[in-house]
Formats: C-alpha cells, sequence, structure tokens
C-alpha cells in the first residue's frame, strides 16, 4: 500500500520560509479524524474513554485538540502531570501509571485526584505513606510467560513476553493488592495491562480484553471488589512499512465488545467502564519530520547526509526501526537509487534508513520521514550538543502554526552556571 504524505511540497516550502529545517509538523485534520474514529469503534461502551499517553507527543497543542475530542491523558511523571494540568485536564480525566515513583510524583497525582495505577504490591503501602488512598485506584496486572496470538503454519505468533517485563503484579498479588486496598477504604478497581507494542492486527485487543475480562471476573469472585473499569493500555500500532496491513480500529472496537458480551455481562459485570491508552495509533500517522538533504558521500555505499540526525528521531537508531521516506516533488519519480540515509551524529548508526531505494536526491530535496508523531520529537536529547527541532501544527484550513520553537544555544546553556570561570 502506498504512503502519502499529508502535506504537498508547497506547503512544506511555506512553513519552511517561517521555520528552517529539521521540523516535526502534525496534522490536526487527521488527529481529529482519528479521535472520532477511535470513540465511535468504542461507542457501545457507555463510560468509554481514551487516555492519551502523553509520553508519545507531550505537547500542549496537541493535548488540547485531544481534550476537545473527549480525550483523557496517560501521565507517568510529575512534569507530564504539570503539563496534563496547565492543559485543563483534571481529577478522572487523568490515569497516572508510572513505575519506579518518586514520592513528589505519587503525591503529585494524589493530589490531582487521577486515577492512580499502581505497578507493584509494595506501593500499596508507599502510596498510603506519601499521599493516602483514594477511593478508586487501579492495579496493573503482568500475566508472566509468552503472550501468544493466533495459529499459522508456523505455530503460534508470539507476541510478546510480558515475563520478561518489569510492570505489572501477578494475579495473587492483584488479589493481595485489592484486599489490602479494601481494608484502607478503597471502594472502585481498575485492572490495567500491557502485553504486547505496536501490534498490527485486529486480534490483539480482543485477545488482551478476554484476558483481563476474565481476570476481572476472578478478581471479583476472590475479594469481592467492584470492577469499576479495564483499562487495554496500549499495543495498538500503525502500519509503518507501505506492506503491512493497517488496523481496522471498528474491527478491534466490535471484537472487544464480544468479549465484554460474553464474559463480563453474564458475570454480573456489565458495568465496567473500558479504557484505551493509545499513543501510536492516535498520532504516529499525523506526524512527519521533515528535513532536507545537506551532502552526499560516495565511498563503499552510497550516502544521503540530511540537517536531521537521530537525536531528532531515535527510533531508527535506537530499535533499528522502519520509517518510510518520500522526496517531496519526487512522488512519483522511480526509486532507482540506492541510499543509506544519514545524520551528522558522531555515531554510526544515526541513520535514518540503510540501502533504502529512493529517487536520485540532490542538496535542498526535502525530506519527509513518516509516522514520527508519536515517540517522534519527544525522545529527542541533546547529545553532541545537538539542539531539539521545533514543532509545528498544519491546521484544518491548510495554515500552519509554530506549536514550540526550536531550541536555541541559550537554552543549550541555561542549566550551568560558569560565574566562577569569569571571577576576576
Amino acid at each position: 500500500m502506498e504512503k502519502k504524505p499529508f502535506l504537498t511540497k508547497a506547503q512544506a516550502e511555506a512553513i519552511i520560509r517561517d521555520v528552517p529545517t529539521p521540523f516535526h509538523v502534525y496534522d490536526e485534520k487527521g488527529i481529529r479524524e482519528r479521535a472520532r474514529a477511535l470513540n465511535k469503534a468504542f461507542s457501545w461502551n457507555k463510560g468509554y474513554k481514551e487516555y492519551f499517553a502523553v509520553k508519545a507527543t507531550p505537547n500542549p497543542y496537541l493535548l488540547k485538540i485531544l481534550q476537545e475530542e473527549g480525550c483523557g491523558v496517560d501521565c507517568s511523571s510529575y512534569t507530564e502531570l504539570m503539563l496534563s494540568e496547565a492543559c485543563g485536564f483534571t481529577g478522572s480525566d487523568i490515569m497516572f501509571s508510572s513505575n519506579d515513583t518518586p514520592v513528589e510524583d505519587m503525591q503529585k497525582a494524589y493530589q490531582m485526584h487521577a486515577n492512580i495505577n499502581l505497578d507493584d504490591l509494595t506501593h500499596v503501602e508507599f502510596l498510603e505513606e506519601v499521599a493516602g488512598i483514594p477511593e478508586t485506584i487501579c492495579c496493573r496486572y503482568n500475566p508472566g510467560g509468552t503472550f501468544t496470538l493466533g495459529e499459522s503454519k508456523e505455530g503460534f505468533q508470539v507476541m510478546d513476553t510480558p515475563g520478561d517485563s518489569k510492570y505489572g503484579m501477578s494475579e495473587e498479588q492483584m488479589v493481595e493488592a485489592y484486599k489490602k486496598l479494601m481494608a484502607k477504604g478503597a471502594k472502585h478497581f481498575g485492572i490495567h495491562a500491557f502485553l504486547a507494542s505496536n501490534t498490527v492486527s485486529n486480534e490483539y485487543y480482543p485477545a488482551l480484553a478476554g484476558i483481563l475480562f476474565r481476570l476481572a471476573v476472578r478478581l471479583h469472585k476472590a475479594t469481592g471488589a467492584h470492577i469499576a473499569f479495564i483499562n487495554l493500555s496500549g499495543g495498538v500500532g500503525v502500519d509503518y512499512r507501505p506492506e503491512q496491513p493497517a488496523n481496522d480500529i471498528m474491527a478491534i472496537g466490535e471484537g472487544v465488545r464480544k468479549q465484554f458480551e460474553e464474559i463480563l455481562v453474564p458475570a454480573g459485570m456489565g458495568d465496567v467502564k473500558i479504557f484505551t491508552e493509545l499513543g501510536r495509533f492516535m498520532l504516529a500517522p499525523y506526524g512527519a519530520l521533515i528535513s532536507k538533504v545537506l551532502h552526499f558521500k560516495h565511498i563503499y555505499k552510497e550516502y544521503v547526509g540530511l540537517d536531521a540526525c537521530a537525536a531528532n528521531l531515535m527510533r531508527p537508531a535506537m530499535y533499528g526501526a522502519y520509517h518510510h521516506i518520500t522526496v517531496l516533488g519526487k512522488e512519483n519519480a522511480p526509486c532507482d537509487h540506492k541510499y543509506d540515509v544519514t545524520g551528522g551524529l558522531c555515531e554510526n548508526n544515526d541513520k535514518f534508513a540503510v540501502d533504502r531505494m529512493l529517487p536520485e536526491m540532490e542538496k535542498g530535496d526535502i525530506v519527509y520521514i513518516h509516522d514520527t508523531g508519536a515517540h517522534g520529537f519527544s525522545m529527542g536529547y541533546n547529545y553532541n550538543g545537538k539542539l531539539r527541532s521545533a514543532e509545528v501544527l498544519l491546521r484544518e484550513d491548510g495554515s500552519h502554526q509554530l506549536i514550540r520553537r526550536a531550541e536555541t544555544p541559550a537554552d543549550y546553556f541555561a542549566t550551568f552556571d560558569f560565574t566562577p570561570f569569569f571571577k576576576k
């Protein structure tokens, strides 16, 4: 399947006149359409709510768009809580899912009346000691072992290995946590779990839902606790590669509904609210890294050097992740040149693509790197003294707005105190 940019070369050039490359650009129209499609897919559940994972794209302009579309936020740190608070998110519109949690982070979440998601059994006492036990509380589940999905000629498809994950509690610990929390005044409980990352399968969420719905029934029987909500978390991915199938969110929502009707309703638990936490699915396709070609290098391979680097998008360097590349204005040109597309970091893994077939490229070409709307800008860093890029919003009417300026050297030096070096 062909991957198409959400902006034209002319639109990119108009932005570049105001904002030098590199920068991340986001598509407001696409973001709103995705949020509406997700809400429609789960509209069968009266309490449904999407809690966008702030860590994926922590920008207030984007959070406000999602808020207008009925979304809450999932936070994992003190700063993310502060950002969400500044955007007007309060109380149950916030999930706080952290691990190895500092005292001040937990206290902030408690003070904001967020839905706190405990990662470990020991956090029950920790929460009581540093803040208090709220009436509504969530616990994170880890089933251990290997999570498989479906059967093919090669056997069951291994999706991930929860047993190797640092997150969550065993079922026995969940029972103990619920009983302790109930004794300390908790009245309403949530279940949260994340078993696989970036799945491109309509079967993942329904399979996860089945696991958590059956767990909910067992926990209710074992403890008598009222299960108020079940958070399916993230894991629904996007088709980074053109040949990958895209997830069908309507089919996914229907698959979860069937599990709900088969498992929870007969158990008298039809009032359970369903939550999701889809950072990547919500925003990745609606963000792009825009860069320009700076240099070429002809040695044992052909290299194209961009003015962006892994500090702007670290997924390829960190994970070997694939991000599709379009040369704007050359969408219909033959991809008959093989390049390694690189950045300028002093690291050999600073490559956006290796042996990628692309159109013949020239200095000044505008390069559109797809699907950077989640875990793109947010994973940036300052190694080699590189400065974080600007972020731009492509409005629904075709206009553009700067929603984060690029860093300057003054920002880089702001946390230093040079006074001792300049004393007379």
